[in-house]
């Protein structure tokens, strides 16, 4: 359990550092263009991903608060339930430690601050962040954990 608590908290605190940098070098709506396909923006999401709800009236915020709690409460007990399963708790840890690095920032800030653009020919994907990178990581580990074939346990001889 304290290895995958463990990653959460280097996601978390890799988290803060960045957004931390971001908050202290960029003004909203800030871009440094750094390569042709590649931005750093400063951004702020009130909604959820994709910024889905941004415009909601406010009542979001208490919502996706609480969504992140619950959450991180049930991530935990998933992982003290199956600590045998490895990628399934590292998948686990990295979607712990992104929920709980952007529930710092909807606490703190009222919105999670997004940085990190990724465009193309004039198509921008929806700017990121160190947490959002981490679930959707963790996310995609949790699928391809559930499509691997799963041994079924050792019988003990009795």
């Amino acid at each position: 359990m304290r290895k995958w608590l463990s990653i959460a908290a280097v996601i978390v605190a890799l988290d803060q550092i960045t957004k931390f940098f971001i908050l202290q070098k960029f003004a909203l709506h800030e871009t440094l263009y750094v390569t042709p396909f590649f931005n750093l923006v400063h951004v702020r999401n009130t909604g959820a991903a994709f910024s889905m709800f941004a415009d909601a009236g406010g009542w979001q915020r208490a919502f996706f608060i609480g969504v992140a709690v619950v959450a991180s409460v049930w991530v935990v007990w998933l992982l003290r339930r199956h600590p045998e399963q490895t990628l399934f708790c590292l998948a686990l840890g990295m979607i712990l430690g992104g929920a709980i690095g952007n529930l710092i920032d909807r606490v703190w800030l009222g919105s999670v601050v997004d940085f990190v653009q990724v465009h193309y020919g004039g198509w921008y994907f929806p700017a990121f962040n160190v947490a959002d990178s981490a679930i959707t990581v963790g996310a995609g580990l949790l699928i391809w954990d559930g499509l691997r074939p799963q041994q079924a346990p050792a019988k003990e001889n009795s």
